[in-house]
C-alpha cells in the first residue's frame, strides 16, 4: 500500500515490484491512497505527466517526428 507518491515514479514501481518477490505464490495487489486537493494529489498528477511524455518519445520512431516543445522536456527534469 502506498501512501505517499515519490517524485520518481520508478522508485515506486519498484516497492511494489517487491511484493511480487520470488516464491510469492499468492496474488499481490497494490494500492495507492491519495486525498484530494493534497500535495501527493499533485505528484500524482506529475507522475502521469511525465509518464505520458515518456511514452511519446518512445513511440515515435522517428526524431523528425517527435512532438515535444522544450517546455515538455523541461518538465521531465
Amino acid at each position: 500500500m502506498h501512501f505517499d507518491p515519490w517524485w520518481n515514479p520508478a522508485a515506486e514501481a519498484q516497492a511494489s515490484d517487491r511484493a511480487h518477490r520470488i516464491g510469492q505464490e499468492k496474488q499481490v495487489t497494490v494500492y495507492k491512497m491519495i486525498t484530494t486537493a493534497t500535495v501527493e494529489e499533485k505528484v500524482l498528477q506529475l507522475q502521469q505527466s511525465k509518464r505520458k511524455l515518456l511514452e511519446q518519445v518512445f513511440e515515435e520512431s522517428e526524431a523528425t517526428h517527435l512532438s515535444l516543445a522544450v517546455s515538455d522536456l523541461r518538465e521531465l527534469i
